[in-house]
């Protein structure tokens, strides 16, 4: 939902040239909304796809996926790695998981705005 939203504001602003149809000068209404029709839009284009997560750091040792044999079974488990080792891997593993919450409440947030906006998006 949040990427089909964004991609309609996108359009809106890409191809419909709304900063040449509409007067956003109009009122204090319509300034408000064509900041945050530009806001969010600079936000989806620019700020939304610059995200960088620790896991993205090519320094970082990754633990290998090893299985073993469960015995008596035809199963497999994962052989947890060992933690001393890749410890840099599992800090940004960690950090990684925080900033996957605040970019999710970011995202959220954000979808909000746009909905408040909606029925300014045509022209």
């Amino acid at each position: 939902m949040l990427h089909a939203a964004f991609q309609l504001l996108a359009d809106f602003v890409e191809e419909e040239s709304p900063a040449k149809r509409i007067d956003w000068n109009h009122d204090a209404v319509h300034r408000r909304a064509w900041m945050e029709i530009r806001d969010l839009y600079r936000w989806w284009t620019r700020t939304r796809p610059s995200r960088r997560t620790p896991l993205d750091d090519k320094r970082i040792l990754k633990p290998p996926m090893r299985f073993e044999k469960v015995a008596g079974t035809k199963f497999r488990r994962l052989v947890t790695p060992d933690k001393k080792k890749y410890a840099a891997y599992y800090r940004a593993l960690r950090q990684d998981t925080r900033l996957e919450q605040k970019w999710h409440s970011e995202d959220q947030r954000n979808l909000h705005r746009l909905i408040n906006i909606r029925e300014f998006l045509w022209t």
